[in-house]
């Protein structure tokens, strides 16, 4: 349906010479633009309850991401089999490095190169 064919389907109300008239057909519009605007809002709440928002759904699908980014790349410790931990040398001739350091330090001192 076109513009044109919208206003032609108003148009004995909206072009009539009582201004009652004219009036009543704007309030039954306002009327039902109102009630369209309410269900689209309800279905957007709904929406929003069920799925969340938008910055909701990128910080959820980041965090995903990051999770299975780390469970793709964690080495075990060879010596113990634990998992590692990203560590960075504190001191010493590697100072500033990353590396992998077992997750049962000071029990497990196993280290792997990245």
């Amino acid at each position: 349906m076109t513009d044109q064919d919208r206003w032609e389907l108003y148009a004995p109300w909206l072009e009539h010479e009582d201004r009652a008239v004219r009036a009543n057909a704007l309030i039954c519009l306002i009327n039902q633009a109102n009630y369209l605007l309410d269900q689209q809002i309800t279905a957007l709440e709904e929406q929003f309850v069920g799925e969340g928002g938008y910055s909701e759904q990128l910080a959820a699908r980041r965090m995903a991401a990051r999770a299975e980014k780390k469970t793709e790349h964690i080495p075990d410790c060879p010596k113990c089999g634990r998992p590692m931990a990203l560590r960075t040398a504190r001191s010493g001739k590697n100072e500033g490095k990353q590396f992998w350091g077992c997750t049962g330090y000071p029990d497990c001192k196993g280290t792997a190169e990245l």
